[in-house]
């Protein structure tokens, strides 16, 4: 990850460190995991593809489904999650032309691009008619992205290095 966020995650991976073992002295059986979640994990995988692929971020939150423009002027929805789950989706009106999906590892300090296509393969996997917010497992992603044709991913800027493709 890039050092910027790298010191993020060490001094989260430091607080929880620090009250396992305040916890563990006061021999308390709870346990705190200080999961980086929400909009901050998103905002981090909104960095990264920014810094990895070149992304335009949007200037407003206000266009649900759109995070972005690739260099190429594609639309681009930009995913990342440090659980075991798959990406969730809401039905929007709009859909974008490609989806970046980062699983992070913040225990450590890593990640992986899990997809790095078109959008609508993803979607395709979600019934029709449906509604609320509904998740694409991982094995599903992971299937459709090795199936995927490399004239159809977005490059990695030459000379970044700071997560693995799987």
């Amino acid at each position: 990850m890039p050092p910027v966020i790298a010191d993020l995650v060490r001094a989260r991976n430091e607080v929880r460190s620090h009250y396992e073992n305040v916890l563990e002295r006061g021999g308390h059986k709870a346990k705190l995991n200080f999961m980086l979640d929400g909009n901050l994990v998103g905002d981090i995988g909104e960095a990264l593809a920014v810094e990895l692929l070149g992304i335009k971020l949007v200037e407003a939150k206000s266009l649900a489904g759109i995070d972005g423009y690739a260099p190429d002027g594609r639309t681009v929805q930009i995913k990342a999650t440090d659980t075991k789950r798959g990406p969730a989706f809401r039905p929007i009106e709009q859909n974008a032309d490609h989806l970046i999906y980062f699983c992070l590892d913040f225990d450590n300090c890593s990640g992986v691009v899990f997809y790095n296509g078109p959008e609508e393969p993803v979607l395709e996997c979600l019934k029709d008619g449906w509604t609320g917010q509904r998740l694409v497992s991982r094995k599903r992603i992971k299937e459709l992205d090795a199936h995927m044709d490399p004239a159809l991913r977005l490059p990695f800027l030459a000379d970044t290095a700071v997560l693995s493709a799987e």
